[in-house]
């Protein structure tokens, strides 16, 4: 099989780390990938926002699959200009996307599938926006409903903090992205990261997760796209995880079927695990980052047959995917500055030595220099993720490893899976 695989952050290295070890793949190509997915396999400097380009180098490559990893790619439509040209794609169309372009879209189907939520209201007007918060008490949620990098929610303390956030979102802050805003009612409990695989008709469970948002140790500092992730997650029990296929995922699946918008792909459910049950925080129609990483440690099936079976349309005839018997970490190194302004261009030193057998470095934003040097490039710079009997020794493993990277300007996170310990 020839595959092409959309992105160059940390989710796309780890989805090229464990797609190049399927025996069932001639080659593979990432674009526009990153110097870590480089030694693994081919790269193009094409963006991911680049359909028609994307769409051209698919047909060079011949390709029997192309697997989109950001969401910004099938935002612009990737996977419906692929669908023309009978090429498989591990991705939604356009409009299926939308349970994760637009907030406000996700909130009106769970309404009309009866999903558990929030209670919320959508504006395009500050005024009625700041009404609309005298029917809730702090903290309130104030979202834009676009797309906005992971950075587009604001837990607001108090009225006047809710106020400036509605002004600053309907100001243009994100752009076209939060021309509308949703306000949400705030919901108590412990979130999870639940993901399924999709493919239009049958849903199946595909593993689950627990991130880490917040900057700064005990979950302090801003909201980021995630600083660290471990899986399994403890607090999602089997009873938890039944409950939320039945009133999440395969609701889900049908409505979207049903609406004309069947959904193939990855379904990725932000839950809250509240004293009533979970409910759905947000829907991401693509792997979580890290989540994707730590799935990928223990994913013990082979992923492609899986990837492929969602694109087609044939999930029904696979088994359930297999899993180490093992607890997976992920910690983030980040560049100064994250999230708001991240410094880039330092030199990162020590990624090539020898870890050990059970950690593993995923490249997210870095760029390789003339000399050879690796450099940060982005935000989240650095993945380290490590894999153990328990989640003390995975832990342990991964922060191992960051010791032993020379990067003194970047920072991380020193508690990822305090939760599950």
């Amino acid at each position: 099989m020839n595959i092409l695989l959309i992105g160059s952050g940390g989710r796309e290295h780890a989805l090229a780390w464990k797609i190049a070890a399927s025996p069932l793949v001639t080659r593979l190509i990432a674009t526009p990938g990153n110097p870590g997915m480089a030694k693994i396999c081919e790269t193009r400097r094409i963006k991911v926002t680049d359909v028609e380009a994307l769409v051209a180098l698919a047909m060079e490559l011949s390709a029997d699959l192309v697997v989109v990893g950001p969401e910004s790619a099938l935002e612009k439509g990737l996977a419906d200009r692929l669908a023309l040209l009978n090429i498989p794609c591990f991705g939604p169309t356009e409009a299926a996307a939308q349970l994760e372009t637009s907030k406000a879209f996700t909130k009106d189907f769970t309404r009309r599938q009866s999903i558990p939520t929030a209670a919320y209201g959508v504006f395009e007007d500050a005024a009625k926006a700041k009404a609309f918060l005298a029917g809730f008490t702090a903290p309130y949620v104030i979202k834009a409903d676009g797309l906005a990098a992971g950075k587009g929610v604001v837990i607001a303390a108090d009225l006047s903090e809710a106020e400036a956030a509605i002004d600053d979102m309907l100001g243009g802050r994100f752009g076209q992205a939060g021309a509308r805003v949703v306000i949400e009612e705030f919901m108590t409990g412990e979130e999870a990261s639940l993901f399924a695989l999709s493919d239009g008709q049958t849903a199946m469970l595909f593993g689950a997760a627990q991130d880490h948002k917040r900057a700064l140790d005990g979950d302090q500092g801003p909201n980021t796209g995630g600083m660290g992730a471990y899986s399994p997650a403890p607090v999602l029990t089997p009873a938890l995880l039944a409950q939320a296929e039945q009133q999440m995922i395969l609701p889900t699946v049908a409505g979207m079927a049903a609406e004309a918008m069947p959904y193939r792909g990855v379904l990725y459910a932000g839950l809250m695990l509240t004293p009533a049950g979970p409910r759905l925080v947000e829907y991401n129609a693509r792997f979580g980052d890290p989540e994707c990483q730590v799935l990928m440690l223990r994913l013990k099936s082979d992923l492609v047959p899986y990837l492929l079976a969602t694109a087609n349309g044939t999930l029904d005839h696979l088994p359930q995917p297999q899993w180490h018997d093992a607890v997976a970490i992920c910690v983030v190194l980040a560049a100064p500055g994250y999230p708001e302004a991240p410094k880039t261009g330092s030199v990162i030193r020590g990624l090539d030595q020898d870890f050990g057998p059970d950690v593993v470095i995923f490249h997210a934003g870095t760029e390789q220099a003339a000399n050879g040097d690796i450099l940060a490039s982005g935000g989240r710079v650095i993945n380290v993720c490590a894999r153990g009997r328990d989640l003390a020794e995975a832990r342990a493993l991964a922060y191992g490893a960051v010791a032993k990277i020379d990067w003194p300007q970047g920072f991380h996170r020193t508690d990822i899976g305090w939760r599950g310990l």
